[in-house]
């Protein structure tokens, strides 16, 4: 099969390369349409970030990568699905975000509106009028954000939103909250675009999150994030599917002959596997692609739960810990410029408060990591911890064992995180959603039958399966013909 290249007659109808959520959309996509579809997967195991694994000790299950899931109930592509009768459960806690502040009560997201709003103090009504209309049209507003650029069905909710997406994290907080308790609330969850919160279009990422705690929760799946791999994978294969594992693809003669083929993979990925298949201009930005800054994480055994000074942070399985906008603007900045943050912004998961099979009885696990300059190679175990410690106090004390994923580590896990970026690239407006790559339509390459159906495209990183989904839509065209 070496050097052959696309066989004259296809053995299968597509081939997706890669298992993450987008390559398993991707596949499922293309089997619900009644085409035959492979999926070739380099590891042992499927999944790409929603892997578990016994990390610290043995019965300790650990999310390798995407461990809380707002996304995955709001997608328009999983809500479609009924992955239920394939095994998969959702749990969620008493509450979606827990936002510890120095010498106060944390700051809760409930999932109702009016009860968030009653603890911001002073912005209650500034809250109320800023997230609850968004809110009551959360499924058309998911339906137009969850896509390329393009004529929009749903206009209005649409027209309400952007010019307030558009704005920078900090300019939007500070223009809308008078108070500390709002603006830090927003600022933790406009992190989540690993972008400085004083960039346009970084307050996208903090009203999103915010109206998806409401709208569905920050939930998690149940014995871990595997789950959703395993119920995806089942419902493929049912609908005649195939995968292969320990099937890495390297070049295009290391896939099977087809008419299609869709790669989970970055830019840069692309480039290696495909190489003069593509015109020197494509090749060029696929090569000088962006990386995004990387990640350092962190996985404990616990022998107890985390001693939060706050109780109210064990009613969330995700705490983020900054604690001030100004505090978390100052880490992400630090980080986008080559920086190591002194106290990073940590978001961390203690996932066994609400799912106890994930570890032995009376034991617990707890997931974190923070923002770093793209392959930086410092230490951030003491940063995180020390973070930690200062509003859980003893929190060390309870470690049995940890383990330590530097950027280099994700990169070693997962190929597609280049330097620890686990978004495959810069989360931009720009970068994702005018001209991916130079191309108006997003996902297709120049040459005829090879998409890019990763997190590198729009609507860009999280477990969503949108990219694959919409790829895959592209590419059935190209079946048809």
């Amino acid at each position: 099969m070496k050097g052959c290249g696309y066989r004259p007659v296809p053995q299968y109808d597509a081939v997706v390369v890669g298992s993450g959520p987008n390559g398993l959309a991707a596949a499922i996509t293309i089997a619900s349409a009644g085409r035959s579809v492979l999926v070739m997967e380099a590891g042992r195991t499927i999944g790409g970030g929603i892997r578990t694994r016994e990390l610290t000790l043995p019965g300790f299950n650990h999310d390798v990568c995407a461990a809380i899931h707002p996304l995955g109930l709001a997608s328009p592509f999983f809500r479609s699905l009924d992955l239920e009768s394939y095994g998969l459960e959702w749990i969620h806690p008493d509450v979606p975000l827990a936002h510890p502040l120095d010498n106060e009560e944390a700051v809760l997201l409930h999932r109702s509106v009016g009860e968030t709003a009653k603890g911001l103090g002073l912005d209650e009504e500034a809250y109320l009028r800023l997230i609850a209309p968004f809110v009551r049209d959360w499924k058309e507003l998911v339906f137009e954000l969850l896509k390329p650029l393009g004529t929009p069905r749903h206009v209005v909710p649409l027209l309400k939103f952007g010019p307030l997406a558009m704005r920078s994290a900090v300019g939007l907080a500070m223009k809308r909250f008078r108070g500390h308790r709002a603006r830090a609330m927003f600022a933790g969850n406009s992190a989540h675009s690993i972008l400085p919160l004083a960039r346009p279009s970084t307050a996208a990422f903090g009203l999103m999150m915010s109206i998806m705690g409401h709208a569905v929760g920050w939930p998690i799946a149940a014995k871990g994030s595997q789950s959703i791999a395993k119920a995806m994978s089942l419902m493929l294969k049912s609908m005649g599917g195939e995968i292969w594992v320990n099937s890495p693809v390297n070049s295009l003669s290391d896939a099977p002959a087809s008419r299609v083929i869709l790669f989970d993979v970055t830019p840069r990925q692309l480039y290696e596997i495909v190489g003069e298949q593509f015109p020197p201009g494509y090749r060029e930005r696929l090569r000088l692609k962006r990386s995004g800054p990387g990640v350092f994480k962190l996985d404990w055994a616990l022998n107890a739960p985390i001693p939060w000074s706050d109780n109210n942070c064990a009613r969330a399985a995700t705490v983020h810990i900054g604690p001030t906008l100004e505090d978390i603007s100052a880490s992400e900045s630090d980080v986008w410029f080559g920086a190591t943050p002194q106290k990073p912004f940590v978001l961390l998961a203690q996932p066994t408060l609400f799912d106890p099979s994930r570890a032995p009885v009376g034991k617990h696990i707890a997931w974190a990591y923070c923002h770093v300059p793209n392959a930086s190679e410092v230490d951030m175990t003491q940063r995180i911890e020390d973070q930690i410690e200062r509003f859980a106090p003893g929190f060390r004390d309870t470690i049995i064992a940890r383990h330590i994923m530097a950027p280099k580590d994700m990169q070693a896990y997962n190929p597609n995180y280049i330097g620890g970026d686990i978004a495959g690239g810069i989360q931009s407006f720009e970068e994702l959603f005018l001209l991916p790559l130079g191309r108006i339509r997003a996902y297709s390459t120049p040459s005829k039958g090879i998409y890019i159906c990763s997190s590198s495209m729009p609507p860009g990183g999280g477990a969503h399966g949108m990219c694959g989904h919409l790829a895959a839509k592209r590419a059935i065209k190209d079946l048809l013909k």
